[in-house]
C-alpha cells in the first residue's frame, strides 16, 4: 500500500504551529494560576475565621496558618501577637492595622479606605499559647538558619504535636547541616511521646534525643509517659547514664577550661613578680597594687574615650596596655630608687616597707577614684561566648589566656635576645661577678623593678576585663602570685609558667569536692610540703640568694 506524501509549504506549517503553541501555553498557565488562586482562597478563608470573635475560631485558625508555612501568615499571626489585627463586624473582613496605614490581612495589600469601625482580634491566654504555637512552628520555614534553629529549639522543649508536620516539612527543606540536626531533634522530642507512634520509631527517637547529650535531653528521657512499653523505657534508662557520663566528662573538661583561665591570671599577675624576686631577692607585697594601678589606667582611658571618642572603644585595651606598662614601670622605679634600694640584704624589712607602700597605694587611689567599684566595659570582640561539645567558651577568658601566653614570650624573648634581659640575667646568676665586669647593678636593679611593676601595670589591664576594679584589686592576687613563684622556682619564667597553670587547674579541680576555700587550704598545705623537699621550686635557678 503506498502512502502519499504531500510538501507542506513552510509558511502554511508556521502558521498551523501558532495555535498549538497557545494551546500548550494555556495548558502550562491555567493550573498555575488555578494553584495560586486557590492558595490565595485557601488563606483568605482561614483569615476569616478571625471575624468570627470567637477564642475557639481564633485558635483553629492560628493552627490552619502555621500549617500553611507562608510570610502572609508569619504577618497575620505578628500583628494578633502585637494587638495589631483587626476585623470589620458588618463584613466580617479582616485587616492589619500598622503605623503607615491598613493592610488587607489576606494578601498584605494596602487598604485605601478601610472601614471606620474597626474591633480588635481578642485574645486568652489559650489563644495566647496558640500564638506561641504558630509563631514557632512558621519560624521552622524562616529564611534566617538562626530563626530555624531558635524555632527547633523551641519544639524540642514545648514538644508541642501539632508542630510535627511543620518540623517534617522543615526537615526535608533544610539544607543547613546543624539547623537541620536541630530540626531531627525536635521531632524525636515530640515522637518520643506518642503512643499511636510505633516502637520501633520511638527507639530511634531516644537514640537521637541520646545523642544531644545535654540535660534537658535527660529531662526529656525521664518525663516517658506511664505506660510506655518497657523496651522503650529500658532505652531512655541506657540513653540517660549514657548522657550523664558524657556530662561528668565535659563537667570535668570545663573546670579544666576554668583552670587554665585561672592559670592565665595567675600567670599575668605572677611573672613580673617572678622577674624582681629572682634577681633583686626582694619581697615587694605592693606587687599587687601594680596591678591595681593597670586597671585604674584603663579605667581613666576608657573613660575618656567615652567622653571624647566613642568609636575608639574598641581599641580601648589596645591604647591603655603601653600607658598602663608606662605608668606602673615608671612607679616602680619610683619605689626602688626611694624605698627598696636602701633594703637590699634585708628580705623581711623588704616586706614590711613594701607593704607599707601598699597600703599608700590603696588610699591614694580611695582619695582620687573613691572606695566603690569602677566601671570597666569589654570591647565587642571580648564580648559572648561559644560552645565545643557541651564546653562554654567565653571570649574574654579566651583572649586572656592568648594574652598571658604573648606577655610570657615577649618578656623571654626580652630576656634572652636583649642587652637588658643579659644584664638581668648576669646580675641573677652572679651579682658580685657581674659588677667586677663592669655592670651596674643598681640601675639593673631599678629597670628589672620597673619591668616587673610594668607587667603588673599590663596585668591590671586584662584583669579589669573579668573583676572588679577597685582599691583592693591587688590584695586578691599577691599570695597567689607568690605561691605560684614559690612553687616553680624563684627567677625561673618556665617555673612560673608551669607553676601558674598547675596550680589553677588543681584549684578547679579540687573546688566540686572540697569547695573553695577549702580547696585553696589544701593547696597551701600542699606547697608547704612540696618546699619542704624541693626548697627551690620545681624548677631551681642559682642566683645570688643561694650563692654561698
Amino acid at each position: 500500500m503506498m502512502r502519499l506524501r504531500l510538501p507542506v509549504p513552510p509558511a502554511l506549517a508556521r502558521l498551523l504551529a501558532l495555535p498549538l503553541l497557545a494551546l500548550l501555553l494555556l495548558a502550562v498557565l491555567v493550573p498555575v494560576g488555578a494553584v495560586r488562586a486557590q492558595g490565595q482562597g485557601d488563606i483568605s478563608a482561614i483569615v476569616a475565621k478571625f471575624a468570627n470573635d470567637s477564642y475557639s475560631d481564633t485558635s483553629d485558625a492560628l493552627a490552619q496558618l502555621a500549617a500553611t508555612g507562608s510570610a502572609q501568615a508569619a504577618a497575620v499571626v505578628d500583628a494578633l501577637n502585637a494587638g495589631q489585627l483587626v476585623f470589620d463586624p458588618a463584613t466580617k473582613s479582616v485587616f492589619i492595622r500598622t503605623p503607615a496605614g491598613v493592610l488587607d490581612a489576606s494578601t498584605g495589600a494596602a487598604v485605601a479606605n478601610p472601614p471606620a469601625n474597626l474591633s480588635v482580634v481578642r485574645a486568652n491566654n489559650r489563644v495566647r499559647r496558640a500564638i506561641d504555637a504558630a509563631a514557632g512552628a512558621l519560624s521552622l520555614l524562616h529564611p534566617d538558619p538562626a530563626r530555624r534553629a531558635d524555632a527547633a529549639a523551641a519544639v524540642f522543649k514545648s514538644r508541642d504535636a501539632a508542630a510535627l508536620g511543620t518540623v517534617e516539612a522543615a526537615i526535608a527543606k533544610e539544607t543547613v547541616p546543624a539547623v537541620k540536626e536541630a530540626l531531627e531533634q525536635a521531632r524525636a522530642a515530640i515522637l518520643v511521646g506518642k503512643a499511636e507512634v510505633s516502637e520501633a520509631e520511638r527507639r530511634l527517637a531516644v537514640q537521637k534525643i541520646t545523642a544531644r547529650g545535654d540535660q534537658e535531653a535527660i529531662s526529656l528521657l525521664r518525663s516517658l509517659p506511664a505506660d510506655a512499653p518497657a523496651s522503650l523505657k529500658a532505652a531512655a534508662e541506657a540513653g540517660i547514664a549514657k548522657v550523664e557520663q558524657n556530662l561528668r566528662f565535659w563537667a570535668v573538661a570545663q573546670n579544666v577550661w576554668y583552670g587554665l583561665s585561672l592559670g592565665s591570671v595567675l600567670l599575668l599577675a605572677a611573672i613580673g613578680l617572678a622577674i624582681t624576686f629572682g634577681v633583686m631577692g626582694v619581697i615587694n607585697m605592693a606587687h599587687g597594687e601594680m596591678v591595681m594601678l593597670g586597671a585604674y589606667t584603663t579605667f581613666v582611658v576608657q573613660d575618656v574615650i567615652r567622653n571624647s571618642a566613642p568609636q575608639l572603644f574598641d581599641w580601648s585595651l589596645a591604647i591603655a596596655l603601653p600607658l598602663a606598662f608606662l605608668f606602673t614601670a615608671l612607679v616602680g622605679i619610683l619605689i626602688e630608687r626611694t624605698v627598696i634600694r636602701f633594703l637590699y640584704g634585708r628580705p623581711l624589712e623588704t616586706l614590711l616597707a613594701t607593704w607599707g607602700v601598699s597600703l599608700i597605694l590603696q588610699q591614694a587611689v580611695r582619695s582620687v577614684f573613691g572606695p566603690t567599684n569602677q566601671e570597666v566595659g569589654a570591647p565587642s570582640w571580648m564580648s559572648g561566648a561559644f560552645q565545643v561539645g557541651q564546653l562554654s567558651i567565653t571570649y574574654n577568658r579566651l583572649w586572656i589566656i592568648v594574652f598571658a601566653l604573648l606577655v610570657f614570650f615577649a618578656l623571654l624573648l626580652v630576656l634572652k635576645r636583649t642587652p637588658l634581659g643579659l644584664y638581668v640575667r648576669a646580675v641573677t646568676q652572679n651579682r658580685r661577678m657581674a659588677a667586677a665586669m663592669g655592670i651596674r647593678t643598681g640601675r639593673i636593679d631599678a629597670l628589672t623593678f620597673g619591668l616587673g611593676s610594668g607587667i603588673a601595670g599590663i596585668a591590671g589591664v586584662a584583669l579589669s576585663q573579668i573583676d572588679n576594679v577597685s582599691p583592693n584589686l591587688g590584695q586578691g592576687y599577691i599570695i597567689d602570685s607568690f605561691m605560684v613563684v614559690v612553687f616553680g622556682g624563684v627567677g625561673n619564667l618556665w617555673g612560673t609558667l608551669v607553676g601558674a597553670f598547675t596550680l589553677g587547674i588543681a584549684n578547679k579541680l579540687l573546688e566540686p569536692f572540697a569547695g573553695a576555700v577549702l580547696g585553696k587550704i589544701l593547696l597551701l598545705v600542699f606547697i608547704i610540703l612540696f618546699i619542704q623537699k624541693r626548697p627551690r621550686g620545681l624548677f631551681a635557678l642559682k642566683g645570688r640568694a643561694v650563692e654561698s
